[in-house]
This record gives structure tokens, sequence and C-alpha cells, in this order.
């Protein structure tokens, strides 16, 4: 039923007469007067709100780079260190003349820098040592850092022998040492390897620790001497091959051998003339590499006990060649001859190991193996040039060691560069003989002039 118009008219005004008379304090029980401090609150309370559901809404479209303006992360940094040390190397490269047992070693002589960068400091300790490295890179047990690593002490300097003081500045301490000539020179292989270190390190009475490391590269020169003659004999044939080839060879560079093959002809057979004739031969260089992989106290147990090891040995190729001619053959000579001469040398980049022996247990050696592939032929008359094949073959195989050793330069070790000592020297300065008055005639235009 719809409501008259005078109704509907009187209703509104009377709830709009009931909305501006009602009192909030009275007709909500439940409302709670607040002050402006709570109103900041709560102002507060609302923006906090805000960020945090903002921070569930992904960033679509936004960049993950810092806002313009924004500070970065700087990167930690150390603290500084009162002083500095610094391994300033004087004499020459480090190279063993010789043999081991003929080489008279090589002299070692530096300074040590020290730099004080704080007013004045006060050390404790101040040493130096000189460490000879072996690493296995094939240890017993692959977790163990003394079983992949053994160190031993060659020499130790004490630069003082109780606490010192030092000002701000540089400070200099001269060292030197004759490293013996039987020692293994700088090795790295793929079974192991020789380093040699200076390990410094100096305390402060603050127990600041200064410390400096530096490797040293010790090498070892043989010094080339006359050609090496190798013959070699191949029963039941009559073949015979003479090969000359250095005595020593470098990582880098060329070399030349030269081989002869004699007894190629056989006239035992009456009318019957037997040849070999070469078809091919081919020369590689092959290095090899052993090392005794030792245990530390803690592992040793797992190989047998203390002082026992695992050997490991490995065999690669430094280079090679197929060759299929450069020979020549002469047949008209007694019993025939064949010469051929040809180049050697190591690839490039394959890092050899000059010939070391190492009392630790590394040693490497080389050789030069040479093949050479020679079939039988005959023919019914003596001396003629063109022969029927056989279909007999023979592979004459040879094997000659190589001594692979770093360039001498000059060849001057550090004894016979150095200069006399004090006690050979004979005593100075030398006395004069007192001089007498001239006497005799002198030319009519010549004067002599006295001297007091």
């Amino acid at each position: 039923m719809p409501i008259p118009t005078g109704i509907r008219s009187s209703a509104l005004k009377a709830s709009k007469t009931l909305k501006n008379t009602a009192n909030p304090t009275t007709d909500r029980p439940d409302f709670e007067r607040k002050t402006s401090a709570d109103r900041k609150a709560g102002v507060m309370d609302i923006f906090h709100h805000k960020e945090k559901r903002n921070s569930l809404v992904p960033n679509i479209g936004r960049s993950s780079s810092p806002a313009k303006g924004s500070p970065k992360n700087s990167p930690k940094l150390a603290p500084a260190k009162p002083a500095e040390l610094v391994i300033d190397m004087e004499s020459p490269p480090l190279v063993f003349y010789g043999n081991p047992s003929q080489s008279s070693g090589a002299l070692l002589s530096g300074q040590l820098l020290l730099t004080v960068t704080d007013p004045e400091i006060t050390l404790q300790t101040f040493e130096m040592f000189l460490i000879a490295r072996v690493t296995f890179k094939k240890p017993v047990h692959k977790d163990c850092p003394n079983c992949a690593s053994k160190d031993t002490e060659l020499f130790k300097w004490k630069f003082l022998t109780e606490a010192t003081k030092f000002k701000k500045g540089g400070h200099t301490f001269p060292f030197s040492y004759l490293l013996p000539g039987h020692i293994p020179a700088t090795s790295h292989g793929g079974l192991g390897d020789i380093d040699y270190f200076l390990d410094c390190n100096a305390l402060t009475t603050l127990s600041d620790t200064i410390t400096v490391q530096r490797q040293l590269t010790v090498q070892r020169a043989l010094q080339p001497t006359g050609d090496k003659v190798s013959i070699r004999v191949f029963p039941p044939t009559n073949l015979t091959a003479r090969v000359i080839l250095p005595s020593v060879i470098h990582p880098i560079g060329e070399f030349t051998i030269s081989m002869s093959l004699t007894g190629i002809i056989d006239n035992s057979l009456r009318n019957i003339e037997r040849r070999w004739r070469v078809r091919r031969m081919n020369w590689r260089i092959d290095e090899h590499t052993k090392i005794i992989s030792a245990a530390c106290s803690k592992h040793a147990q797992k190989i047998g006990g203390e002082g026992k090891g695992i050997l490991h040995e490995e065999v690669r190729s430094l280079g090679g060649e197929d060759m299929k001619s450069g020979w020549k053959t002469d047949f008209g000579t007694q019993g025939g001859q064949i010469d051929h001469e040809f180049t050697v040398a190591i690839k490039p980049n394959s890092h050899p190991l000059c010939d070391v022996a190492s009392p630790t247990g590394l040693e490497a050696w080389h050789n030069l193996v040479l093949e050479i592939i020679v079939a039988e032929e005959q023919t019914a008359v003596v001396g003629k040039k063109t022969a029927i094949p056989t279909g007999s073959a023979r592979v004459l195989r040879m094997q000659f060691k190589l001594v692979v050793t770093e360039r001498c330069g000059m060849g001057i070790s550090w004894d016979e560069e150095m200069p006399p000592m004090y006690e050979d020297v004979p005593g100075s300065p030398p006395g004069y003989t007192k001089i007498e008055d001239f006497e005799g005639d002198l030319g009519s235009d010549e004067e002599l002039e006295r001297m007091d």
C-alpha cells in the first residue's frame, strides 16, 4: 500500500531532527575519548599498516636497483697495519750450473724493507724462513692438507734478539744465503710440484702480525758437451743403425738428429740380391714422471705405517712426427746405406719438466723413441734398380735418453765471478824506493827541472 505524501515528509523531518540533536558521547557507550597523542599514534599505525600491506604486493615492473641517492653497500675494509714488509731481491736468477754432485749452488741475496706507518712500533720477534714445499697432486687423503703438501725449512734468519722500537719511516735488513747445489730445481708436473718460498713474519707487542711471502724460482742448467753417438744392431738381420744426437736439449728450441742405416743389402744367396727399403719413420719424445705420495702421521695407518707412501707414475708425449720421405738410399756401396737427418723439438705449450731427481720422491726423465718401418725386396740380377717386394717387413724401434735442461747462458756460476777475498789480496799501498839525483850529460836543447 503506498505511503501518503504528508506522512512521508513528516517522517523525514523527524529523522533529521534526531540526527541534529543526537549526542555521540551518550548515544554510543563504547566510544572512547582520545587525546592528541593518541590520535598521532593512530595515524602512525595506519601508515605502518599500509607499508606492511604494500610489501606483500609483488614488484611488477619495478627496478631491483637501489633508488637514486640511496646509500650503497660499501666493502668491508681490513684494519690498517702499523707497518708493511717488502722483499727486494738483489741477486741474479738462481741457477745451478752442473750436476747435483758437482754444482757449487746459487747465491741468494736481497733486502727486507720495513716501512712503519704508525709514529712508533715495537717489534717483539722478526724472522724469515726459506721453505721448500713439495705438493702432491694425488695425496693419500684428498681432504687432508698435511697429506697434500710437505714443508721443509732450509734456513732461518733472525733479525732481532730482543724487543726493538722502530720509528715511522723505512728500515732495511740485508740477508743472504748460499743455496746448496744438490737440492732439486723448481718443478711443476702433473703428479706434484716443488716450490721455494721466503716467508717473513714480525710480531709487535700489541699482537699485530706483519707478514710477507715471496716465491723463488730455482733452475738447473747443464752445459752441453760433445754429441752422443749410439749404435743399435737388429738381429737376425744385418741392419745396424748409427744415431748422433745432442747431449742436452732445451724446453724451447730445435735440435738436429742424424741417422744412418747400414747392412741393408744381403748377397748371401747366389744370383739373388735381397735388400731393405725404408717405407716410413716416426719419432716422439716421452716424458716419464713418478712421485711417492707420503702420508701424515694421522693417515699413515692407511698405507701400512709411517715412512711409507703410494707410488704414482705418468707418461706423456711432448711431441712427435710421422715422416714418409726425406732420407737418401744408396744401394751402390758395400752393404748399402740409408742416411737421414731431421729436426726434433718439444711442441709449444706442453710445459715440459726438466730432468729432476728429488729425495722427496719426485723424478722426471725423457726418452726419444725412434721407429723405422722397413720392407724387404729382392731382384734376380745383382745391382738392378728395380726389385720385387717379398711382403716381409720389420719395425726397428730405438729408444735414447734425452737430458732436458734450461739454457745455461754464459755458464758462469757465482764462485767464478765473485771478487777476490781480502786474504788473497797482497798488502797495500805498495812501497816506493828513493830516487837519487840524476847525474849525466844532457843535450844543449834539453833542461831538467829540479823538484823539491
